[in-house]
């Protein structure tokens, strides 16, 4: 019977391991100075924010670049569909950013959402507190 040995080659894998292993702590990692940048190239964009309060009425309110409340108010679901087309006339995409009230309903949550996903509304982020 003819059995191929396999012995050598196990001995030939041993001394490639020791020789790895020996010789990767002595190579020295490459030192990369990256460059830094004060502000971000791109302008913030800042997102629209719809709360769904517990009584189920939405409050839409919109920020300047600034972070200024430039407009808050209560809307119907009906009149949130025209808010959102108004904004994306703007241009750009827009960022939306849901809050619900600790008591509202799922539901409504999820219908904000399907309203917002009917507009053509990609990005889409739940607001909520950290607790501390």
């Amino acid at each position: 019977m003819h059995d191929i040995n396999i012995v050598p080659y196990v001995d030939v894998m041993l001394v490639l391991l020791v020789i790895f292993m020996v010789t990767a702590p002595l190579v020295t990692p490459a030192i990369i100075d990256l460059p830094t940048v004060d502000k971000a190239s791109q302008p913030r964009v800042v997102p629209i924010e719809i709360f769904v309060r517990a009584d189920q009425g939405l409050r839409v309110r919109q920020r300047d670049a600034s972070g200024q409340i430039v407009e808050e108010r209560d809307v119907t679901k009906s009149e949130l569909a025209n808010v959102i087309k108004k904004a994306r006339s703007k241009g750009g995409d827009l960022p939306v950013l849901i809050g619900g009230d600790k008591s509202a309903r799922y539901e409504s949550v999820l219908a904000v959402m399907d309203e917002l996903r009917r507009q053509g509304v990609q990005k889409v982020g739940l607001q909520v507190k950290t607790t501390q």
